[in-house]
C-alpha cells in the first residue's frame, strides 16, 4: 500500500486531487493511536498527516489556540499547563488501551472522533470547543470554516459537523479550539467497597445533585489495584470528582459525603486531595474504559448481543406475531 506523507495543506490538496482522478481510496491517519478501533480500512493508499504539525497561535488571555492537525496533544497540553489552562473536554489517551504508546494522540484525530473524557458531563464534548477549521474536501478543494474568536457569525458551523466524522467528510489540516483556565482546586470523593449496581445508583444520585460532579467512575477491585492513587484501598472504588475554588469544593465535598453515606460503602468514605486527584484522573483516562477483548473484535460481541436481544423480543411477541411477518 502506498503511504503519502504531506507536510502542508497544498500537498494534501494535490494528493486528494490525484486520488480523485485515479479513482483511488484513502485511509486517513495521524499517529495511529486510534487505528485499531472498528473494522480495518480496505483502501488503496494511506494519507499520513502527522507531518502537518505545530502550534500556530496561542492567546492565553483570549482562551484560544490554533494548531495544525498533526500536532500531538501532549505538546498542546504541556503548553496550556504552563499557563494554568487546559483542554476542558479532557480527551482520553487511548494509546495504552490499544497497545500503542501513551501521549500519541493528535489534535486533528481528537476532533475527528470527538474524543472526550470524564468532564464531558459538565463541560461538553470536543466539538463544543471547536471554533474553526481548515480542511480539504474529497474533491481536493481546500476550505475554511469558523474563526478564531469564541463568538463569530461566519456561516454554517462546519467544525461541529466535522467533529466526530472520523475523517469521512474532509481532511483537517488546521483547527482552532477554545481552552479554559484550570480549576483552582479539585478533590475526588471515594466510596469504598460498593458493588457495581450499588455504585451505579450512587453515581446517579451524586450527578443528579447540586454538587456539580465533574467526573465519575467505578473501578472494580482489579481495576482499582492498577491505579496507584487508590490501589492501597484494597476495595472497589467509586470516585466522584469536584472542581472549582477551594471554598466551594470543601462545601460540596461535605454535601456529597452526606449523599454517599446512604449507600453504606463497606470500606467507608475517603478523599484524594488535588495532586492525587489529578494523578488518578490521568491514570483513569488511560485505563478505566478497558474492553474485555480487542476493539476490532467488538463487532462480533455486538452481533451476539443483538441476536440475544432479538430472541428475547421474539419470545415476548409470541408465535402469532412471528407468523404474521
Amino acid at each position: 500500500m502506498t503511504v503519502l506523507t504531506p507536510n502542508d495543506e497544498a500537498e494534501v490538496v494535490e494528493a486528494l486531487a490525484d486520488a480523485l482522478t485515479g479513482g483511488k481510496t484513502f485511509e486517513l491517519v495521524g499517529r495511529g493511536s486510534k487505528r485499531l478501533i472498528g473494522r480495518a480500512a480496505q483502501t488503496d493508499r494511506t494519507l499520513d498527516v502527522s507531518g502537518i504539525s505545530g502550534v500556530l497561535l496561542y492567546e492565553p488571555n483570549e482562551l484560544v489556540l490554533s494548531a495544525r492537525a498533526g500536532t500531538p496533544l501532549a505538546e498542546i497540553e504541556k503548553l496550556l499547563a504552563e499557563n494554568n489552562q487546559e483542554l476542558a473536554f479532557e480527551p482520553a489517551d487511548l494509546g495504552p488501551l490499544l497497545g500503542r504508546a501513551a501521549g500519541a494522540g493528535t489534535l486533528g484525530g481528537t476532533l475527528a472522533v470527538n474524543l472526550s473524557g470524564p468532564r464531558r458531563i459538565k463541560a461538553g464534548a470536543a466539538r463544543d470547543f471547536a471554533l474553526g477549521v481548515r480542511a480539504v474536501s474529497g474533491r481536493g478543494e481546500a476550505f475554511k470554516a469558523g474563526g478564531r474568536v469564541v463568538k463569530n457569525v461566519t456561516g454554517y458551523d462546519l467544525p461541529k459537523l466535522i467533529a466526530g466524522s472520523w475523517g469521512t467528510l474532509a481532511v483537517m489540516t488546521e483547527a482552532t479550539i477554545k481552552v479554559l483556565p484550570r480549576a483552582e482546586d479539585q478533590e475526588t470523593v471515594l466510596a469504598l467497597g460498593l458493588s457495581d449496581a450499588r455504585a451505579a445508583d450512587a453515581m446517579a444520585a451524586a450527578m443528579g445533585s447540586s454538587c456539580e460532579v465533574s467526573g465519575a467512575a467505578h473501578l472494580p477491585l482489579r481495576a482499582a489495584a492498577k491505579i496507584p492513587a487508590v490501589a492501597k484501598a484494597a476495595y472497589a472504588v467509586t470516585a466522584l470528582r469536584l472542581e472549582g475554588i477551594a471554598v466551594s469544593v470543601a462545601y460540596r465535598r461535605k454535601r456529597l459525603e452526606e449523599i454517599l453515606k446512604a449507600f453504606g460503602a463497606p470500606g467507608g468514605l475517603g478523599a484524594l486531595a488535588a495532586d492525587d486527584s489529578r494523578a488518578r484522573t490521568r491514570a483513569s483516562r488511560r485505563s478505566l474504559f478497558r474492553l474485555g477483548r480487542r476493539p476490532d473484535l467488538g463487532r462480533d460481541a455486538g452481533r451476539r448481543a443483538a441476536r440475544r436481544a432479538g430472541a428475547r423480543r421474539a419470545r415476548r411477541a409470541g408465535p402469532r406475531a412471528l407468523g404474521s411477518r
